[in-house]
């Protein structure tokens, strides 16, 4: 008698999620259909895209020659804005600090980036919504943001930085404009920007004066014929366009360029902005290069790279790939104290978990970083925040020193592409170095 076959309901497999349906995604349509409003949140692009990390510096073996790091020197100095400016911006390190706003960040957050810049001899930058007298009081050097929004803005504020940097795009939103939602605008905030207290402010994603190239080339000319002439001139581009959008820019009179890829942060905007609009950082930094070298202007016109920096590898690979300097965001609130697992309870009746928290724009940040409610923001000490930056800046620059000696370099801008080999084709591609084992770089004839 033939055997009965087991019925399939018998049978125990392992249930399987969709791949496009992820636990992720159910939540937000499911979020979506309650409320009827897209999600808003701070930081940058979480999802995985090729980054420094699938990069490796080769060092040196039988064909260079490493240097020693306790007798023989290795510099880490750049000078800023060379091209035009009477007064370039000389740093003691390649790493800056970026633009991020008081209003988006506590004045005494503010303070605290000023105060580890400037023990490391580099430069911070103020962000929309203009200058505070303390964020000036404690950076010795200052870059004035301008952006299209000109909240805050006067000339006396422009002629007491030390460089100006005329904001085009952010690399988390390439396009878009910024938030500051009422709960964070309070009387000093509302005040500094011209903005009735208490009221959802939403910027402007151009700039009001200026519809072009040749139109931003007659305003870097009023920026300069306001200072004198003195201040370098820089121009901040979201990671859209880079190869277009860097040689626009050295027509325009740039000084300085700036290109933050996908994976910079932002205070607060839709988070389909922040995972689908701009090009990876690893992506940018090539083509930017390839545009000042096609117009024989690199290490003329200063590049500047910004948009998921978070060590000295990260900033050695930018360097030998062409620019001239980085700058960090998330990193340095990282520094300051946001996100600590000390403050993991209070994440938790939040609604979220130390090293996950997003919601910047809430205003409600335990480690008082990115709020302006007083009893929040005076936790952080700007003293002791400052100095955790100002280590951690260190740290980055020793690092960079490291695997500049170690690949026998005196000077880190010495650092090229030839001493860099890719992990993946994605990142080969990207970077326009070769493959590691073989001498392929994918995309290039030949």
């Amino acid at each position: 008698m033939a055997q009965r076959s087991t019925s399939h309901r018998t049978l125990q497999t392992t249930p399987r999620k969709p791949a496009l349906f992820d636990d992720y995604t159910t939540s937000e349509i499911r979020r979506a259909a309650a409320t009827g409003i897209y999600d808003i949140r701070g930081g940058g692009s979480k999802r995985r895209v090729p980054h420094f990390d699938d990069l490796v510096l080769l060092g040196a073996s039988m064909s260079r020659y490493p240097l020693e790091g306790y007798r023989e020197r290795c510099d880490t100095d750049v000078v800023l804005g060379t091209r035009f400016a009477k007064n370039p911006i000389h740093l003691r390190t390649p790493i800056t600090i970026a633009g991020m706003s008081f209003g988006s960040l506590s004045a005494q957050a503010k303070e605290a980036l000023g105060r580890g810049a400037s023990a490391m001899g580099t430069s911070t930058t103020t962000g929309d919504g203009g200058m505070t007298p303390e964020e000036r009081a404690h950076s010795s050097k200052l870059v004035y943001q301008v952006l299209p929004s000109r909240y805050g803005m006067n000339p006396d504020d422009l002629r007491k930085a030390d460089a100006i940097e005329v904001v085009v795009g952010q690399g988390a939103k390439p396009g878009g404009g910024g938030m500051l939602l009422g709960q964070k605008i309070n009387a000093r905030v509302a005040e500094m920007r011209t903005l009735p207290e208490g009221i959802d402010q939403r910027s402007a994603c151009r700039h009001p004066d200026w519809t072009g190239p040749d139109d931003l080339e007659i305003k870097i000319q009023e920026l300069r014929e306001i200072t004198n002439w003195e201040k370098p001139i820089y121009i901040k581009v979201g990671a859209a366009r880079p190869y277009y959008d860097t040689a626009l820019s050295v027509k325009a009179g740039a000084d300085v360029v700036v290109v933050d890829g996908m994976q910079g942060g932002t205070a607060a905007t839709q988070e389909v902005f922040i995972e689908h609009v701009g090009i990876p950082t690893l992506a940018a930094v090539r083509e930017a290069v390839r545009a000042l070298q096609e117009l024989d202007m690199h290490r003329k016109v200063q590049l500047i790279v910004s948009g998921g920096i978070r060590s000295g590898a990260d900033v050695a690979k930018a360097l030998a790939m062409g620019a001239d300097a980085v700058s960090i965001g998330t990193a340095a609130l990282i520094a300051l104290g946001d996100n600590d697992p000390m403050l993991e309870e209070e994440y938790e009746r939040l609604g979220t978990t130390a090293g996950a928290y997003d919601d910047w724009h809430e205003g409600l940040d335990p480690a008082g970083i990115t709020t302006q409610d007083p009893e929040l923001s005076s936790r952080l000490d700007p003293i002791k925040a400052g100095r955790r930056l100002s280590n951690y800046l260190a740290v980055m620059t020793m690092e960079l020193q490291t695997l500049a000696r170690a690949n026998g370099k005196s000077h880190v801008h010495n650092l090229e592409p030839e001493d860099l080999a890719a992990l993946t084709i994605e990142a080969a591609a990207m970077a326009g170095v070769p493959l590691a084992g073989t001498n392929w770089i994918p995309g290039n004839s030949g």
